[in-house]
């Protein structure tokens, strides 16, 4: 019997933020039947907004992302907004009620990612049972727990989401590449690599926050 479908919040600082951390697992939750939902809370200058929003929506098509909504903080005010971002994260919770929740993981270098983690976090917390962490470019102390492994069809999938992103530069896809088939190879054992099926492409890492998991109920009534 399959798993029921979840509910999946993915709440992210910027445009690409998603994409690039995790395109492939999104992608892999909606072919599963999952409602897969990212909320970002900036699409940056105000005369960028409608570009950034409708490469969103691009890159959503591809991904299988079931809706895009955005707030409007002011790219690089995260700071000045906590209270407004506390605010509209409870609102999208409360409106989703998602299963479980990815966001950036709170140590990072860049301080929209960092609030958006922790904000997320504490919402979370109080939300939802399961919260898992992605690893932004400026991630700090990010050990990963959980890998999930791609394959060529979601990495191509992920490639072709992100070239929707043509207002940003974007990193030079033979590097992604390069970086998404070795970046796991410093936290997982060769032995364990070798194991992996043959049509491996890629993987993507997480950290997990917190997981519930309930106990099944038993097939007859306990005597």
């Amino acid at each position: 019997m399959n798993p029921p479908a979840q509910s999946v919040l993915v709440v992210v600082a910027h445009p690409d933020d998603a994409e690039l951390a995790m395109g492939m697992q999104m992608l892999d939750h909606a072919r599963v039947g999952d409602r897969v939902r990212v909320h970002c809370l900036t699409t940056g200058r105000p005369e960028d907004s409608d570009i950034r929003r409708s490469e969103c929506m691009a890159a959503a098509k591809i991904l299988g992302v079931t809706d895009y909504t955005f707030s409007a903080i002011p790219d690089t005010r995260f700071a000045e907004h906590r209270t407004q971002i506390n605010n509209n994260l409870f609102t999208v919770f409360a409106e989703n009620r998602p299963d479980v929740v990815y966001t950036h993981f709170p140590d990072d270098q860049h301080l929209d990612h960092a609030i958006t983690g922790e904000e997320a976090t504490t919402v979370s917390l109080r939300e939802v049972n399961n919260l898992i962490y992605f690893r932004s470019p400026y991630s700090r102390n990010f050990e990963p727990n959980r890998f999930f492994t791609g394959t060529r069809d979601l990495l191509s999938a992920k490639e072709a989401a992100l070239r929707c992103f043509t207002s940003q530069e974007q990193l030079d896809m033979e590097v992604f590449r390069d970086l998404t088939a070795i970046g796991y190879r410093q936290h997982v054992h060769h032995r364990v690599v070798e194991r992996f099926p043959d049509n491996t492409h890629g993987a993507e890492m997480f950290r997990t926050g917190r997981q519930v998991i309930h106990a099944s109920a038993p097939p007859h009534p306990m005597p």
